[in-house]
């Protein structure tokens, strides 16, 4: 005797999943989207405009001062630039703090040709130390383009190697 194959009726057999890839690629898609175009989405961060004196900390009086080639005072808050690096002013070596004293003179000269604006609004985003992080320009030119094109800063490699102001 032979064995019967036994036949489910279609209502009882397991349904066979038809597209079910199909809502991966789509969700895959749209998450793609979404992370490419998150920095154009976003809107720009605030703009302010700065119209006042920056004298050379320590030299002159009057509430805003320039502390070296990256950092303001204004009063008793501080600002880092950002974009950039500059030499310090305590430096490893003289070379160093040569190159720091020019490029703090090299920002006051910057900031004196008048008004500019910086990013960060009321609220700006702080460093480690409390700084003010926000990115100056005036117009097109951006400052930081700026001091790394006159050789006296580098561009911010967050971990990476610093320039050797020493050789």
């Amino acid at each position: 005797m032979s064995k019967r194959t036994r036949i489910s009726p279609a209502r009882f057999r397991p349904r066979r999943r038809r597209g079910g890839w199909r809502w991966m690629v789509v969700l895959a898609l749209v998450l793609g989207a979404w992370w490419v175009l998150r920095d154009v989405l976003q809107p720009p961060a605030p703009v302010s405009a700065v119209d006042m004196r920056f004298g050379i900390c320590g030299e002159r009086g009057g509430e805003a001062c320039v502390i070296d080639g990256d950092t303001l005072a204004i009063g008793q808050r501080r600002v880092r630039l950002t974009g950039y690096d500059a030499p310090e002013m305590d430096g490893a070596c003289e070379a160093e703090r040569a190159k720091a004293m020019e490029a703090r003179d090299a920002l006051s000269g910057w900031l004196a040709r008048g008004r500019f604006s910086w990013t960060g609004g009321a609220e700006p985003p702080r460093d480690q130390y409390g700084r003010e992080l926000r990115e100056a320009r005036r117009g097109d030119d951006v400052l930081a383009d700026h001091m790394i094109g006159a050789g006296l800063a580098e561009g911010s490699v967050w971990g990476g190697s610093r320039v050797d102001w020493c050789r």
